[in-house]
């Protein structure tokens, strides 16, 4: 796994926060961006563990300043879940 640099300001807009999450995913994991998509499952489309989802909580939280509540990032399966979740922080 690569690691990470984002130093932008974190997106508000649902749009914008899937470009970035596709950036994160992409670097993190060296997927292939057209695979990214929003009703992607995490788990069975882009072969992501329950170890690469802690990292991506980890990650989200030192980009974000904010972390998940655990019982969101439970029901996280899809890369719109994932979005939806990082929406909602940006209005906390």
């Amino acid at each position: 796994m690569k690691e990470v640099e984002m130093t932008a300001a974190i997106p508000t807009s649902q749009e914008e926060i899937y470009a970035w999450l596709v950036n994160i995913l992409h670097e993190m994991f060296e997927l292939d961006k057209a695979r990214i998509t929003l009703d992607a499952n995490l788990y069975t489309d882009l072969d992501i563990d329950s170890i690469d989802a802690v990292d991506i909580a980890v990650k989200l939280k030192q980009l974000t300043g904010k972390r998940l509540q655990p019982e969101v990032f439970k029901s996280v399966r899809t890369v719109r879940d994932v979005v939806d979740a990082l929406a909602g922080l940006a209005l906390e």
